[in-house]
C-alpha cells in the first residue's frame, strides 16, 4: 500500500518520524521547523495505515503497520545512508518492530518518546469496541474537529488551525440511494479508520529482545500514559525529558533535538 509521507532535507541519511494512535504525521510540524539546524540529512515524517492521507488496510497488528512503514522507508532510503527512527507513543512501538531489520530496513537507531508500556485488559477491551464501531460522523467541521482533538490528545496544546492537526479531519459526502437522491445527509469525520484502534498489546520484550540496533526510551517528564520505571523495564537508561506531557513534539521540540543528539543521532 501507498503510505502519505511529508519529506524534505538533503543528503543520505534519513531520519523517519512516527506519530502517535490517532494522529497525523504534521503532529511532527513543530519539531520540523528547526531540522535544518539539527538534522544534516532528509526526513520522512509518515501518515501511519488509516490515519490522515493514507489508506487503510485490512488488519492493525504492530507487524503489519511496521511492515507497511518498511516499505515507505525502503522506497526512499539512500544505499550509503544510516536509518534513524524517532517514534512517539504508538509509532515508538513501531519504531521497535523495525529495530530488528527483518522488514527491509534497518535503522541505526530507534528512539521511543512517551510509548505506552503497559497495557491492562480494559485498555484493550475499549480499543477493541472502538475499532468494531461504523466511522462517526459529525453534522460539523467543528464538533468534528473538537473530537479529533481529543482522540489525537492535542486538545489544549493546539487548535483546529495550528497545522499540527493536518489531514486529521475529511468531509462525508452524503450516500447516495438508486434515484440519485441523498440517503444520508454529509458531514464531516475524522480521517482515521476507527479499525486501527484494534493494534492489540504490543510486545515489548518480545521487540527489545529482537532489536538489532541502539534502542532508547523517554517520556515527558508528567506523561500520564508512562512510567520512567515502566520505560526503564525495556530500556535501563530511559529518561525523564524537561517536558510536562505526552506530547513532547509539539510541547518542547527543543527537548527531542537535544536527546538525539546525546545519542549521536544529530547533525553530523
Amino acid at each position: 500500500m501507498t503510505l502519505f509521507v511529508e519529506q524534505g532535507g538533503h543528503g543520505p541519511d534519513l531520519l523517519v518520524l512516527l506519530h502517535g494512535l490517532g494522529a497525523t504525521g504534521a503532529v511532527w510540524q513543530p519539531l520540523l521547523a528547526s531540522a535544518d539546524r539539527h538534522w544534516r540529512g532528509r526526513w520522512l515524517a509518515v501518515d501511519l495505515p488509516g490515519h490522515g492521507g493514507s489508506a487503510p488496510q485490512t488488519t492493525y497488528e504492530i507487524g503489519d503497520i511496521a511492515a507497511s512503514v518498511a516499505r515507505a522507508i525502503s522506497f526512499r532510503a539512500a544505499a550509503a545512508g544510516r536509518i534513524v527512527v524517532l517514534g512517539h507513543s504508538l509509532g515508538g512501538a513501531i519504531g521497535l518492530a523495525l529495530a530488528s531489520g527483518e522488514r527491509a530496513v534497518q535503522p541505526e537507531r530507534v528512539f521511543g518518546v512517551g510509548t505506552k508500556v503497559a497495557w491492562s485488559e480494559e485498555d484493550l477491551q475499549r480499543l477493541a469496541t472502538i475499532a468494531a464501531q461504523p466511522r462517526r460522523r459529525f453534522a460539523t467541521e467543528q464538533e468534528a474537529w473538537e473530537r479529533y482533538l481529543k482522540v489525537s490528545g492535542l486538545a489544549g496544546q493546539v487548535d483546529a488551525h495550528s497545522a499540527v492537526v493536518s489531514r486529521g479531519v475529511v468531509r462525508h459526502a452524503a450516500d447516495r440511494g438508486a434515484s440519485g437522491t441523498a440517503s444520508r445527509v454529509d458531514g464531516w469525520c475524522l480521517a482515521m479508520d476507527p479499525r486501527a484502534n484494534g493494534v492489540g498489546r504490543p510486545p515489548f520484550a518480545q521487540l527489545m529482545a529482537s532489536a538489532r540496533c541502539p534502542v532508547h526510551l523517554a517520556r515527558g517528564r508528567e506523561d500520564p500514559l508512562v512510567t520512567l520505571d515502566q520505560l526503564r523495564s525495556l530500556d535501563p537508561t530511559a529518561v525523564d525529558l524537561p517536558a510536562r506531557g505526552h506530547n513532547v513534539m509539539v510541547e518542547a521540540p527543543g527537548v527531542l533535538w537535544e536527546w538525539l543528539a546525546a545519542h549521536g543521532a544529530g547533525s553530523l
